[in-house]
Protein backbone atom coordinates (compact mmCIF):
# COMPACT_ATOMS: atom_id res chain seq x y z
CA UNK A 1 0.00 0.00 0.00
CA UNK A 2 1.50 3.57 -0.95
CA UNK A 3 1.89 5.36 1.87
CA UNK A 4 1.44 8.73 0.21
CA UNK A 5 -1.17 8.85 -2.66
CA UNK A 6 -0.92 11.06 -5.99
CA UNK A 7 -4.30 11.91 -7.16
CA UNK A 8 -4.80 14.18 -10.07
CA UNK A 9 -7.09 16.67 -10.96
CA UNK A 10 -7.36 18.69 -14.11
CA UNK A 11 -5.21 21.41 -13.10
CA UNK A 12 -3.93 20.20 -10.05
CA UNK A 13 -2.71 17.53 -7.94
CA UNK A 14 -3.77 16.34 -4.89
CA UNK A 15 -1.01 14.43 -1.77
CA UNK A 16 -2.96 12.42 0.65
CA UNK A 17 -0.66 10.92 3.54
CA UNK A 18 -2.21 7.20 3.61
CA UNK A 19 -1.17 6.01 7.15
CA UNK A 20 -4.88 6.25 8.67
CA UNK A 21 -4.75 3.62 11.17
CA UNK A 22 -1.72 5.36 12.56
CA UNK A 23 -3.57 8.57 12.47
CA UNK A 24 -0.64 9.49 9.06
CA UNK A 25 1.99 9.77 11.56
CA UNK A 26 5.54 10.35 10.38
CA UNK A 27 7.78 7.39 9.62
CA UNK A 28 10.68 7.48 7.26
CA UNK A 29 9.33 5.73 4.48
CA UNK A 30 6.48 7.82 4.43
CA UNK A 31 8.74 10.82 4.50
CA UNK A 32 10.59 9.10 1.35
CA UNK A 33 7.52 8.77 -0.68
CA UNK A 34 6.87 12.28 0.12
CA UNK A 35 9.85 13.30 -1.01
CA UNK A 36 9.66 11.51 -4.07
CA UNK A 37 6.69 12.67 -5.07
CA UNK A 38 7.35 16.57 -4.25
CA UNK A 39 10.78 16.16 -6.54
CA UNK A 40 8.12 14.48 -9.21
CA UNK A 41 5.93 16.91 -9.75
CA UNK A 42 8.25 19.78 -9.48
CA UNK A 43 8.24 18.99 -12.83
CA UNK A 44 4.70 18.35 -13.76
CA UNK A 45 3.51 21.11 -16.10
CA UNK A 46 -0.07 19.54 -15.22
CA UNK A 47 0.50 20.18 -11.63
CA UNK A 48 0.13 23.52 -10.91
CA UNK A 49 -0.83 23.23 -7.56
CA UNK A 50 -0.26 20.86 -4.73
CA UNK A 51 -3.22 20.27 -2.03
CA UNK A 52 -1.36 18.04 0.58
CA UNK A 53 -3.73 16.26 2.70
CA UNK A 54 -4.47 13.28 5.00
CA UNK A 55 -6.79 10.01 4.77
CA UNK A 56 -8.73 9.22 7.52
CA UNK A 57 -9.63 10.40 10.69
CA UNK A 58 -6.13 13.06 11.27
CA UNK A 59 -4.37 15.13 8.71
CA UNK A 60 -1.22 14.23 10.75
CA UNK A 61 -0.39 13.18 13.91
CA UNK A 62 3.18 13.94 13.96
CA UNK A 63 6.33 11.39 13.99
CA UNK A 64 5.31 7.33 14.46
CA UNK A 65 5.69 6.77 18.45
CA UNK A 66 6.90 3.31 17.51
CA UNK A 67 10.00 4.73 15.46
CA UNK A 68 10.36 6.95 17.66
CA UNK A 69 11.26 4.48 20.76
CA UNK A 70 13.60 3.04 17.69
CA UNK A 71 15.63 6.37 17.52
CA UNK A 72 16.59 6.48 21.31
CA UNK A 73 18.84 3.71 20.33
CA UNK A 74 20.86 5.12 17.22
CA UNK A 75 23.91 6.73 17.70
CA UNK A 76 24.18 11.19 17.52
CA UNK A 77 24.92 10.42 13.50
CA UNK A 78 22.30 8.33 12.76
CA UNK A 79 20.60 10.99 14.45
CA UNK A 80 21.63 13.70 12.86
CA UNK A 81 20.35 11.72 9.46
CA UNK A 82 17.19 10.71 10.46
CA UNK A 83 16.60 14.64 11.57
CA UNK A 84 18.06 15.54 7.70
CA UNK A 85 15.22 13.53 5.83
CA UNK A 86 12.45 15.64 7.78
CA UNK A 87 13.81 19.22 7.23
CA UNK A 88 14.71 17.63 3.83
CA UNK A 89 10.89 17.23 3.33
CA UNK A 90 9.98 20.66 5.05
CA UNK A 91 11.97 22.64 2.64
CA UNK A 92 11.06 20.89 -0.22
CA UNK A 93 7.71 22.11 0.64
CA UNK A 94 8.83 25.49 1.49
CA UNK A 95 10.35 26.36 -1.02
CA UNK A 96 8.48 24.55 -4.12
CA UNK A 97 7.87 26.71 -6.73
CA UNK A 98 4.43 26.14 -7.27
CA UNK A 99 1.66 27.09 -4.74
CA UNK A 100 1.20 24.75 -1.86
CA UNK A 101 -2.24 24.05 0.02
CA UNK A 102 -2.87 22.39 3.45
CA UNK A 103 -6.25 21.03 3.94
CA UNK A 104 -6.30 20.15 7.17
CA UNK A 105 -9.64 18.07 8.25
CA UNK A 106 -8.69 17.00 11.29
CA UNK A 107 -5.68 17.06 14.11
CA UNK A 108 -2.22 18.14 12.80
CA UNK A 109 0.06 17.65 15.29
CA UNK A 110 4.09 18.48 16.07
CA UNK A 111 5.72 17.42 12.78
CA UNK A 112 2.23 17.24 11.28
CA UNK A 113 1.37 21.16 12.01
CA UNK A 114 5.05 21.32 10.67
CA UNK A 115 3.76 19.88 7.71
CA UNK A 116 0.98 22.35 7.25
CA UNK A 117 3.01 25.39 8.19
CA UNK A 118 5.67 24.24 5.60
CA UNK A 119 2.87 25.34 2.86
CA UNK A 120 1.75 28.57 1.37
CA UNK A 121 -1.96 28.74 2.43
CA UNK A 122 -4.09 26.65 5.38
CA UNK A 123 -7.48 25.20 4.96
CA UNK A 124 -9.39 24.02 7.67
CA UNK A 125 -12.47 22.74 9.04
CA UNK A 126 -13.96 24.59 11.11
CA UNK A 127 -14.89 22.10 13.68
CA UNK A 128 -12.68 18.96 12.60
CA UNK A 129 -9.02 20.27 12.36
CA UNK A 130 -6.85 20.80 15.23
CA UNK A 131 -3.63 22.03 15.60
CA UNK A 132 -0.58 22.12 18.23
CA UNK A 133 2.94 21.54 18.98
CA UNK A 134 3.40 18.46 22.07
CA UNK A 135 7.15 18.02 21.68
CA UNK A 136 8.28 19.38 24.91
CA UNK A 137 5.03 17.14 26.13
CA UNK A 138 7.07 13.94 25.17
CA UNK A 139 10.52 15.66 25.81
CA UNK A 140 11.86 16.64 22.62
CA UNK A 141 12.48 19.68 20.92
CA UNK A 142 9.89 21.54 18.38
CA UNK A 143 13.60 22.61 16.41
CA UNK A 144 12.45 22.13 13.06
CA UNK A 145 9.00 22.83 12.78
CA UNK A 146 9.53 25.66 15.13
CA UNK A 147 12.10 27.64 12.73
CA UNK A 148 8.98 27.65 9.85
CA UNK A 149 6.77 28.71 12.84
CA UNK A 150 8.46 31.77 13.71
CA UNK A 151 8.81 32.66 10.08
CA UNK A 152 5.28 32.01 9.41
CA UNK A 153 3.41 33.75 12.59
CA UNK A 154 6.78 35.65 14.69
CA UNK A 155 8.39 34.78 17.24
CA UNK A 156 6.40 36.11 20.48
CA UNK A 157 3.08 33.60 19.26
CA UNK A 158 5.76 31.04 18.36
CA UNK A 159 6.79 30.53 22.02
CA UNK A 160 3.37 30.43 23.16
CA UNK A 161 2.81 27.31 20.39
CA UNK A 162 5.45 25.89 21.28
CA UNK A 163 6.57 26.17 25.10
CA UNK A 164 2.55 25.21 26.51
CA UNK A 165 2.21 22.68 23.51
CA UNK A 166 -1.84 23.88 23.51
CA UNK A 167 -3.75 22.51 21.12
CA UNK A 168 -5.67 25.37 19.07
CA UNK A 169 -8.95 24.82 17.14
CA UNK A 170 -9.28 26.04 13.77
CA UNK A 171 -10.63 29.53 14.29
CA UNK A 172 -7.40 30.13 17.34
CA UNK A 173 -5.13 29.23 14.49
CA UNK A 174 -6.56 31.66 12.36
CA UNK A 175 -6.45 34.36 14.77
CA UNK A 176 -2.65 33.34 15.66
CA UNK A 177 -1.81 33.43 11.57
CA UNK A 178 -1.89 29.67 11.29
CA UNK A 179 -4.20 29.32 9.24
CA UNK A 180 -5.22 31.07 5.73
CA UNK A 181 -8.87 30.16 5.72
CA UNK A 182 -11.74 28.83 7.95
CA UNK A 183 -14.58 26.93 6.30
CA UNK A 184 -17.12 24.50 7.68
CA UNK A 185 -16.30 20.81 7.50
CA UNK A 186 -18.69 19.92 4.38
CA UNK A 187 -17.52 22.54 2.63
CA UNK A 188 -13.75 22.01 3.05
CA UNK A 189 -12.97 19.73 -0.19
CA UNK A 190 -15.06 21.80 -2.45
CA UNK A 191 -13.17 25.21 -1.07
CA UNK A 192 -9.27 23.62 -1.31
CA UNK A 193 -10.44 22.42 -5.30
CA UNK A 194 -12.20 25.71 -6.21
CA UNK A 195 -9.20 27.69 -4.65
CA UNK A 196 -6.44 25.87 -6.37
CA UNK A 197 -8.60 25.54 -9.44
CA UNK A 198 -8.25 29.35 -9.33
CA UNK A 199 -4.44 29.81 -8.32
CA UNK A 200 -3.87 27.62 -11.32
CA UNK A 201 -5.31 29.68 -13.92
CA UNK A 202 -2.73 32.09 -12.86
CA UNK A 203 1.04 32.46 -14.65
CA UNK A 204 2.95 30.03 -13.54
CA UNK A 205 6.02 31.97 -13.71
CA UNK A 206 4.49 34.57 -11.55
CA UNK A 207 3.37 32.40 -9.07
CA UNK A 208 6.73 30.99 -9.06
CA UNK A 209 9.03 34.13 -8.91
CA UNK A 210 6.20 35.61 -6.33
CA UNK A 211 7.37 32.89 -3.94
CA UNK A 212 10.95 33.18 -4.60
CA UNK A 213 10.74 37.01 -3.64
CA UNK A 214 8.81 35.82 -0.19
CA UNK A 215 11.27 33.14 0.58
CA UNK A 216 14.30 35.36 0.07
CA UNK A 217 12.94 38.12 2.07
CA UNK A 218 13.85 37.15 5.38
CA UNK A 219 17.08 38.18 6.78
CA UNK A 220 17.52 40.83 4.12
CA UNK A 221 17.48 44.68 4.70
CA UNK A 222 15.08 46.84 3.30
CA UNK A 223 17.45 48.16 0.43
CA UNK A 224 18.68 44.43 -0.32
CA UNK A 225 15.16 43.39 -0.50
CA UNK A 226 13.88 46.25 -3.19
CA UNK A 227 16.92 45.48 -5.01
CA UNK A 228 16.24 41.67 -5.24
CA UNK A 229 12.65 42.86 -6.11
CA UNK A 230 13.99 45.24 -8.97
CA UNK A 231 15.43 42.09 -10.26
CA UNK A 232 12.53 39.46 -10.48
CA UNK A 233 10.36 42.86 -11.77
CA UNK A 234 13.08 42.55 -14.91
CA UNK A 235 13.13 38.17 -15.20
CA UNK A 236 9.07 38.93 -15.09
CA UNK A 237 8.54 41.26 -17.62
CA UNK A 238 10.86 39.27 -20.02
CA UNK A 239 8.18 36.48 -20.07
CA UNK A 240 6.28 35.39 -22.83
CA UNK A 241 3.32 34.97 -19.88
CA UNK A 242 3.56 38.65 -18.98
CA UNK A 243 3.68 39.87 -22.47
CA UNK A 244 0.50 37.46 -23.50
CA UNK A 245 -0.87 39.05 -20.49
CA UNK A 246 -0.19 42.46 -21.51
CA UNK A 247 -1.47 42.45 -24.80
CA UNK A 248 -4.57 40.51 -23.93
CA UNK A 249 -5.43 43.37 -21.12
CA UNK A 250 -4.55 45.93 -23.88
CA UNK A 251 -6.85 44.44 -26.00
CA UNK A 252 -9.72 44.20 -23.67
CA UNK A 253 -9.07 48.25 -22.79
CA UNK A 254 -9.16 48.89 -26.34
CA UNK A 255 -12.95 46.85 -27.07
CA UNK A 256 -14.51 48.83 -24.27
CA UNK A 257 -13.52 52.66 -25.89
CA UNK A 258 -16.11 54.69 -27.77
CA UNK A 259 -16.32 53.91 -31.34
CA UNK A 260 -14.39 50.33 -31.54
CA UNK A 261 -15.70 47.46 -33.01
CA UNK A 262 -18.38 45.07 -30.76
Amino acid sequence: MALVERIPAQSYVRLRLNRPDKRNALSPELLHELAEHLQQLEADAHARVLILEGAGPAFCAGADLAYLHQLTELSPMENWYDSQQFMQVLWRIYTYPKPTIAKVHGPAIAGGCGLASACDIVVAARNGARFGYSEVRLGFVPALVGVLLVRKIGEQRARRLLLTAETLSAEEAERLGLVSYVVDDEQLDSFAAELATRLASYSPASLRLTKALLSSLQGMSAESALHYAAGLNVLARTTEEFRAAVASFLNRESSHKPGSAP
